[in-house]
Formats: structure tokens, C-alpha cells, sequence
């Protein structure tokens, strides 16, 4: 049950982020975008069946090798999101073709990943799933906040058209 569990709360998370992410909508740099990344690996790191005892060797080169996947395809998300300055000075963000091609490459790359599990024999529980979405949202905010930072600022004639 806890599987079923796990896999509804990271298709709900996923299905949230990726319709939010193709909207424009404004930033804020000041929130607490670590929160949903730090429940959701602590949800997944609670789970005594996140490796599996039986092959551990494999089960942990399989977690870690995912983890590292979802540190590059975050990094490569965040890359991709558009960001620009509102006439009121605001940070503005939407995704765009290359954000959906980024969640198609992370889905492509899971599934590589289970498939070579499965292959071995190696149980994968829908932990493993949610704390590399967890270590997925957090590389991609900590990205574009630092994007967004980076922005030049609106000059004092733009904000008063």
C-alpha cells in the first residue's frame, strides 16, 4: 500500500509542477522553495524498503546512479525555464518546449533505470521515485532562483511606462 501511496503523491506533485511551469507566473525568490523537497525526502527516506536488502550493491549503485540523473536533468530543467523582468520589476517565469523535453528525457532516463532493476532482479521501491523528485524540485529551484538573482534590473524609465 505504501507503493501505491508513493507513486499517487509523485504523479500528483508531477502533474502540479509541470502545469504550473507552463504558465506564466510570477517568481518569488524570498519562498520557501526548499520546503516540498525537503517532505518529500523525508516521506522517501522513512521507507526501511528504499534499498534493497537482498542485492545492495546493486540497489544502491541503482539509487545513486538515479540521484545523479535527476541532479543533471535539474540543472537542465531549470536552464530551461524563460525568465524576465516585469515592467514592475517583478521575476517573471514560464517553461517552454525544451522544459517539456527536459520532464520526457527525466521520464526516459527512470525508466532506463528500472528496466535495468528489473533486468537484475533488483526490488526498486516508489521511494526511490520520490526522493529523486524531491532532489529533482530542488536542484531545479535552487537554479532558477540563482538564474533570477542574476537578472538585470528593470531601468527606473521602464517602470513608469
Amino acid at each position: 500500500m505504501i507503493a501505491l501511496t508513493n507513486v499517487l503523491v509523485i504523479a500528483a506533485v508531477v502533474v502540479v509542477v509541470v502545469q504550473r511551469q507552463m504558465r506564466a507566473q510570477r517568481l518569488d525568490t524570498e519562498r520557501r522553495f526548499w520546503l516540498l523537497p525537503l517532505i518529500l525526502g523525508a516521506f522517501a527516506l522513512r521507507d526501511p524498503q528504499l534499498i534493497d536488502h537482498q542485492h545492495t550493491a546493486l540497489s544502491v549503485t541503482l539509487l545513486v546512479a538515479g540521484l545523479v540523473a535527476v541532479l543533471g536533468m535539474g540543472s537542465v530543467w531549470g536552464w530551461t525555464v524563460r525568465l524576465w523582468r516585469a515592467a514592475d520589476g517583478s521575476v517573471m517565469a514560464k517553461g517552454n518546449r525544451a522544459t517539456v523535453a527536459a520532464w520526457i528525457g527525466m521520464i526516459a532516463i527512470r525508466i532506463g533505470l528500472y528496466g535495468i532493476g528489473a533486468a537484475l532482479h533488483v526490488h526498486q521501491a516508489g521511494s526511490s521515485l520520490m526522493l529523486g523528485m524531491a532532489v529533482l524540485l530542488l536542484v531545479r529551484s535552487l537554479v532558477v532562483n540563482w538564474r533570477a538573482r542574476t537578472l538585470e534590473p528593470v531601468p527606473p524609465t521602464a517602470a513608469l511606462r
